[in-house]
């Protein structure tokens, strides 16, 4: 009982530790995004300004604009290529694997003792022979029991036909 009240306080307490740490993780992410925005797009002071320097300070921002996207594009398409790359590359080891065949494996009858052999080195002389548990059955047995007497089944319908007949398959039964 006491293991587990240690435990129940030993795992609120990294709960709570790593919820401090993603709580502190956010407000770091935070405080780097808005670093980077002060220093990368610093805010624009456009009171007193007049209508041609408005109109200059926006194509600073246009030409800005567009070197960005056009890095944004030359980006993208490295990474379509590299994407494309690995693709390729992973169809040709996926077919590299398929060039070499596997042998098919054939059925090999290896007996106990061989196995026991393998397996426990020459040294030991264990011998198992598996036929001499077994039950032996008399052929002379079998034979008699497929000899049955075979006659005209017209007569043997006819004779169990009715009331009389299901009585004599009753008492051949027992």
């Amino acid at each position: 009982m006491l293991k587990c009240a240690c435990l129940c306080v030993h795992q609120s307490l990294m709960v709570a530790k790593a919820k401090d740490e993603l709580e502190q993780e956010l407000v770091d992410k935070e405080a780097e995004k808005d670093r980077y925005l002060a220093e990368k797009a610093p805010p624009l002071q456009t009171s007193g300004m007049s209508f041609a320097e408005l109109q200059e300070l926006c194509q600073e921002l246009h030409a800005k604009i567009d070197v960005v996207d056009e890095e944004r594009y030359d980006i993208e398409a490295k990474v379509l290529h590299n994407t494309r790359e690995i693709k390729d590359l992973n169809i040709k080891v996926l077919d590299l694997r398929g060039k070499f065949k596997r042998p098919t494996l054939r059925r090999v009858r290896v007996s106990a003792d061989a196995i026991l052999r393998s397996l426990l080195g020459s040294k030991h002389k264990v011998s198992m022979d598996l036929r001499a548990n077994l039950k032996s059955v008399k052929k002379e047995d079998t034979e008699k029991e497929k000899t049955v007497e075979v006659s005209d089944w017209r007569k043997n319908v006819e004779a169990m036909s009715g009331m009389e007949g299901r009585k004599k398959m009753f008492d051949a039964a027992q």
